[in-house]
């Protein structure tokens, strides 16, 4: 019987597929346990961009069209996507309290705001 058993062993792995593996065995000392992320700056180097043809696309030199999507309206004030748009200053807002702040702006401020947007207007 003795016989028996020690062939078994022979046959099986040293540890089953369905099994969790333990992290010391998995990651042995001084071996990174995660993914490591490379910045575009080092793919850039890594891969020798000079040695490849000018006309085969790449990190370097590719160019897209412009978007068939429209962009996104973001509020003047705060930054956020903005939803709204006064009619009378002709700035963008967020939310209400963003609202009250534009009607609360003077003339001057609000020709600020659309000049940081390019879509200065001269306001009656």
């Amino acid at each position: 019987m003795e016989r028996e058993v020690i062939e078994a062993e022979l046959v099986l792995p040293t540890h089953m597929k369905f099994k969790k593996i333990q992290m010391y065995d998995k990651y042995p000392k001084g071996q990174a346990r995660g993914r490591h992320w490379k910045h575009l700056k080092q793919i850039i180097q890594a891969e020798n961009y000079e040695n490849y043809p000018p006309e085969l696309p790449t990190y370097v030199n590719i160019e897209t069209p412009p978007s068939m999507h429209p962009g996104k309206k973001i509020c003047d004030i705060t930054g956020f996507e903005a939803p709204y748009f006064d009619p009378r200053t002709k700035l963008r807002y967020a939310n209400t309290e963003v609202f009250k702040v534009i009607r609360s702006l003077s003339n001057d401020y609000v020709q600020r705001y659309l000049a940081l947007r390019n879509a200065a207007v001269v306001l009656k």
